[in-house]
């Protein structure tokens, strides 16, 4: 009974969008976090496929050391999964949490809503990630990508990046209007 009339309060208040920069730098705040972790990833797998050494020792202008020919691509590969799938994990685990929104959104003010202004759960904000942010870690396609969807949170009416209208998501900030409180 007390869900349901939250609830329905909830879609009575209006619901405020997070604007352009201050989604701008909760995602710094963000990558910040999972880059500390990709690393450390990162530098341990070096050293266990036996590429730190070559790697840091080859020279611009010279040839690949075979070790980096034979192993590099596989090194690529497995450090841009493993980034895919940290990043993953940590949007979608942290927006369809008690907080509804990353550390880096949190801090701000912000949360991730359905477009009703209720809570999302994972599956929602496992679609969210995967309908953007995961473009986002291609190769080259995933630079188009980012700039167009900042670009589409600074213009269009409603602040939505293109992955929130996939998704049927928001950035909203919290507030005295806001159904969710600190």
């Amino acid at each position: 009974m007390e869900q349901q009339r939250v609830t329905q309060l909830s879609r009575a208040l209006p619901l405020t969008p997070a604007g352009f920069w201050i989604r701008f730098i909760a995602a710094i705040i963000d990558l910040i976090l999972l880059v500390a972790p990709f690393a450390v990833f990162v530098s341990f797998f070096a050293a266990g496929m036996g590429i730190s050494n070559p790697f840091f020792n080859h020279r611009a202008g010279t040839p690949l050391n075979e070790t980096l020919v034979r192993s590099g691509p596989t090194f690529l590969l497995i450090c841009l999964g493993f980034f895919a799938a940290e990043s993953w994990l940590y949007f979608a685990l942290s927006e369809s949490s008690a907080w509804h929104a990353t550390l880096g959104k949190r801090l701000l003010g912000l949360y991730v809503a359905d477009t009703a202004g209720e809570p999302v759960d994972f599956w929602r904000a496992s679609l969210r990630f995967s309908s953007g942010r995961l473009l986002a870690h291609v190769p080259v396609l995933g630079g188009y990508y980012f700039v167009i969807d900042c670009l589409w949170v600074g213009l269009t009416r409603g602040k939505r990046a293109f992955h929130d209208m996939l998704s049927g998501c928001l950035v909203l900030r919290e507030g005295a209007h806001s159904s969710f409180k600190r």
